[in-house]
């Protein structure tokens, strides 16, 4: 799904939103602000039942795939508004269930200056670690490696570290 999302690129809401096209209901909704517009139509938990439960081995692989995700959606971002206005917010967290696996939700949004922020205090936040990501976080990152193989289809993965 993450695939298809990045290659269908981003459009503009009638209120000016900027969305993921691939993530676009078919018909719209009714939002306070373009926030709430954006923040909704854009997020998504990520993809992680094919990955093991051990926390050591679990972890790396779920930050590596949310970071590539966002990686490849903030490029096209810039491509297709020609700016870098839009931000993502990648949250980790401890499911409530019996098992408690580390989960993550990917959102994108822009800030706007008649608008709320999407989080008014990142470190206020104690239910999760989250971070505000720009794609000035990524200079100097020549692109990310297809290297895992999800339901018969390729997944985009951070690069390893080559140390």
């Amino acid at each position: 799904m993450f695939l298809e999302v990045v290659e269908r690129g981003w459009s503009l809401t009638a209120a000016g939103g900027r969305v993921l096209a691939g993530l676009r209901p078919e018909a719209s909704g009714i939002y306070v602000d373009r926030l709430s517009e954006e923040t909704t139509v854009n997020g998504r938990g990520m993809t992680d039942y094919d990955l093991p439960a051990a926390p050591d081995e679990r972890t790396p692989l779920l930050v590596r795939r949310c970071l590539a995700y966002v990686c490849a959606c903030l490029r096209t971002a810039r491509e297709e508004f020609g700016d870098t206005r839009v931000k993502a917010y990648v949250s980790l967290s401890y499911a409530d269930t019996e098992e408690a696996l580390l989960t993550s939700n990917v959102t994108f949004c822009t800030p706007l200056p008649d608008v709320r922020p999407y989080l008014q205090d990142l470190e206020a936040v104690t239910d999760a670690a989250v971070a505000e990501i720009s794609l000035e976080d990524f200079e100097g990152v020549e692109d990310v490696e297809d290297v895992a193989d999800f339901e018969g289809r390729s997944v985009w993965m951070w690069p390893r570290s080559s140390s």
